[in-house]
């Protein structure tokens, strides 16, 4: 009887291990060459979208690092957005908050070097399966941009579609 027991519980996980894995969260971080982000690095984040995911809401952030010395309060983004299927770009102009109005910057911080999860959009719908691709060009004045470390997507579930 126990050896059937196991055999029915090693059945089960092979079974679930064949089921497509959905998508809980995707986050991707990208280092920005000589933490100098110029207009001309653009960095590029694709994320799958299977069949079953459309069935929920998204939220999506923007992650950046930063050190200390970054002399802004902020930063200007251009997110670029190519669903699935459409070779034409949905372009966005979004500026993510770094400090607060006393200059005191948001974020977590590790010695001198601040990261900074930033929502972009909540509830988000991606209801067509495939391959989102997300470019991210920086859009301040400053070129290139100095003390930028990284930048990152992350995109999480938020509950299902109603």
């Amino acid at each position: 009887m126990k050896q059937m027991g196991a055999a029915i519980v090693i059945g089960c996980l092979g079974l679930a291990s064949c089921l497509p894995v959905k998508m809980d969260a995707y986050e991707k971080n990208q280092e920005i060459p000589g933490h100098q982000w110029s207009y001309q690095y653009k960095p590029v984040f694709e994320v799958t979208i299977k069949p079953e995911d459309t069935a929920y809401l998204y939220n999506i952030y923007v992650n950046i690092r930063h050190q200390d010395a970054y002399p802004y309060s902020n930063i200007w983004v251009l997110v670029n957005t190519q669903f699935p299927g459409d070779s034409s770009l949905q372009p966005r102009r979004v500026e993510l908050p770094l400090a607060d109005a006393s200059g005191k910057w948001l974020g977590s911080r590790l010695d001198d070097i601040y990261e900074h999860r930033i929502p972009i959009q909540q509830k988000a719908i991606l209801n067509k399966p495939g391959t989102y691709r997300f470019t991210f060009e920086q859009n301040m004045r400053q070129n290139p941009l100095p003390y930028v470390m990284n930048v990152g997507l992350r995109i999480e579930k938020a509950g299902a579609r109603p």
